[in-house]
């Protein structure tokens, strides 16, 4: 089945949305082991890939390579590989005067993603198995780029010069995971103009489940799947919540250098939470942690009309008391917070792997 029968085809649609949060997205492919396994049991197919049974993967920076990745029909086993043995040698520290700029290095990054996606893969390969997209920012034009494989979108026309399935996913995926402070801008043509890209964790789609709900039932987007709870199910992964408390915090403190270094998670924990808030109001929420004291879980909430899609979210805070309720006492969140905490990848494999157990059930994709 090509990609133009997938999206044409009769039946309930599965969205699979992936976090951005680097080197944590360690975690995230631990709960996705977890899915694939229990996917593999109740479908009696030992082979099964989370491109068999997902019809539409997404993801912003390292959810957008682990979404590319798992789109081309990799395990994830696979690409968890990828994560441990390629980890060090992406998070590669730039010449001392570059630090001005940014912290890693581009070149052993790209390189990396050049070999586990193919250098000659584009957006628009038949490798892909599955509707694909990818979360950027174009700082060019100071707006968000939701890019993906679909057909039927207006910029994949391949009449036109600057159609996107002409791009390599490599940099795609590149552009995607463009942190600012830890890596430098992505420089891309398309058609006869130049872009810069950064990561798209700085959007308001760090979490894309509600990006990647609009543009599979928006008519502009030509996929027009239906939207109701029987029929659509988005699974959203997330790397880990690092939410923290700081009584000692000053305003004096709140300085230019602490600003620039903190940001990028700032807004990666300020936007997937309201991401998924949006998801839980217009989706039915089969499973989710509580997002607040406030609102709870909302699971059996009532929304502004009929519940648009079923809805599942897998994520956890990664504070000491999280990690004592996951039997992990022994681990310290501040040492694995961070989004290049390459050296300790074991680590948050074993978080991942307990917050799998604890959370994923075959129950939440019943009737899909």
């Amino acid at each position: 089945m090509n990609l133009e029968e997938r999206i044409a085809a009769h039946g309930p649609k599965r969205i699979l949305a992936l976090d951005g949060g680097g080197v944590r997205g360690v975690i995230s492919l631990q709960i996705l082991a977890r899915i694939e396994e229990l996917l593999r049991a109740s479908t009696g197919n030992g082979a099964l890939r989370l491109a068999d049974w997902f019809d539409f993967i997404g993801g912003t920076s390292t959810g957008a390579a682990i979404a590319a990745c798992l789109a081309l029909g990799l395990e994830t086993r696979e690409v968890l590989r990828f994560y441990q043995d390629a980890g060090p040698a992406m998070f590669h520290r730039s010449e001392l005067v570059e630090r001005l700029w940014y912290l890693y290095d581009q070149d052993p990054l790209a390189a990396k993603l050049r070999e586990i996606l193919g250098a000659e893969t584009t957006l628009g390969s038949e490798r892909i198995q599955t509707l694909l997209m990818i979360m950027m920012r174009n700082a060019t034009t100071d707006s968000a780029w939701p890019v993906s494989n679909n057909p039927r979108a207006v910029y994949n026309d391949p009449r036109r010069a600057n159609c996107n399935l002409r791009l390599p996913l490599w940099q795609l995926v590149r552009a995607s995971t463009a942190a600012p402070v830890y890596f430098p801008a992505e420089r891309m043509r398309i058609g006869g103009s130049r872009f810069l890209f950064q990561d798209g964790g700085v959007t308001p789609s760090n979490n894309p489940a509600f990006q990647m709900f609009v543009m599979a039932t928006a008519s502009p987007y030509r996929v027009n799947w239906k939207a109701t709870r029987k029929d659509l199910l988005v699974v959203s992964v997330g790397t880990g919540l690092t939410t923290e408390t700081n009584p000692e915090a000053t305003a004096f403190g709140l300085n230019i250098l602490k600003l620039a270094t903190t940001l990028p998670g700032v807004l990666i924990g300020g936007s997937q939470v309201q991401q998924d808030l949006l998801c839980r109001v217009f989706g039915e929420c089969r499973f989710g942690l509580p997002i607040d004291r406030e609102v709870g879980d909302l699971r059996r909430s009532r929304g502004p009309g009929r519940k648009l899609f079923s809805y599942v979210r897998y994520n956890a805070e990664l504070d000491d008391a999280t990690l004592g309720g996951l039997g992990l006492g022994r681990l310290r969140a501040a040492s694995i917070r961070r989004m290049d905490a390459v050296p300790h990848i074991g680590a948050l494999a074993e978080v991942g792997r307990a917050m799998a157990e604890a959370q994923v059930q075959a129950v939440h994709f019943a009737g899909f």
